[in-house]
């Protein structure tokens, strides 16, 4: 009977240890994905600005694309997309799904899909007929950046271990994307003549930025923190390779005068020329991330 009363409290007690392992809450739910369960990452980065900025009493900055250049200016600091910069996440936000296969096996997705765009007016006055004597004439510049968009795409496969709330990963992933870089539209409203003719100089109308075409191949290491049941903050680093394809850009220009090679004696009128700039570019990146990419996952 002793030996029977022994036995069951150590099946008690193992219980109870298990229990308390740190896997499982004092609710009974476990801490850690399960085979079928589906995950939603986000961007933890801007998660610990916001938290650095309530203690410090500044405001949160927002992300703003450049739609000519392709750059992103997120809290003062600014990211290029490309070979490097958008492979390895550092660029902007993008939501990072996975679905389990099993508890150490998930499939991996990310997308990222952005637009910008501004407008924006200058008004002056402009001496219109040339005459010093006149009153000068109220005009706006209107110039318009759109167009501007982003779309990356991921896929990948992921590896877990540990058995603990900490757990460690890797695994690879495919990264294809497009990224346009904008038209910028300049409408000037001082209308060119024999009076006013801009200085006799070229003026600029509208710059369409070549699009380009990205590709990368990249592993992935990192570790994933379960501070409550099925929700996690982690951090990883990649290694890689990213490829960045760029066409050619357009731009259309104008001007007041006699159009090149007419005939002598022909009557000034509005010029204008579109030149493309030849030469596609590439660029190729083979490096570690440029920074670590920190991630807060909920599962479900």
């Amino acid at each position: 009977m002793k030996r029977k009363v022994l036995f069951v409290a150590s099946l008690f007690l193992a219980t109870a240890t298990f229990a308390q392992d740190g896997l499982t809450s004092k609710k009974g739910e476990a801490y850690l994905p399960e085979a079928g369960d589906w995950s939603i990452g986000f961007d933890g980065t801007s998660l610990t600005q916001f938290i650095g900025n309530a203690f410090n009493g500044s405001g949160n900055s927002t992300s703003v694309i450049d739609p000519t250049s392709g750059v992103v200016t997120n809290g003062g600091s600014t990211n290029s997309l490309n070979a490097g910069g958008w492979m390895n996440g550092t660029v902007g936000q993008e939501i990072r799904f996975k679905m389990f296969k099993d508890e150490t096996t998930a499939y991996r997705l990310r997308a990222r899909i952005g637009f910008g765009g501004d407008n924006s007016d200058a008004v002056g006055k402009y001496d219109q007929d040339g005459d010093p004597l006149t009153q000068d004439v109220d005009y706006t510049v209107n110039t318009k950046n759109s167009d501007g968009f982003s779309v990356i795409l991921g896929a990948g496969l992921e590896k877990r271990r540990g058995n603990t709330r900490v757990q460690g990963y890797y695994g690879g992933e495919v990264v294809f994307g497009m990224i346009g870089n904008g038209t910028t539209t300049t409408d000037d409203g001082r209308v060119l003549s024999d009076d006013y003719s801009n200085g006799g100089v070229t003026r600029t109308t509208e710059v369409a930025n070549a699009s380009s075409i990205v590709f990368g191949l990249q592993g992935f290491i990192g570790v994933e923190y379960f501070f409550a049941p099925k929700i996690s903050l982690g951090a990883q680093y990649t290694w890689g390779l990213g490829f960045a394809t760029t066409g050619e850009t357009e731009t259309t220009t104008e001007r007041w005068g006699t159009a090149f090679g007419a005939a002598v004696g022909t009557a000034n009128s509005l010029q204008t020329e579109t030149t493309t700039t030849r030469g596609a570019s590439d660029s190729m990146n083979l490096d570690t991330g440029g920074q670590f990419a920190l991630n807060l996952n909920f599962h479900f």
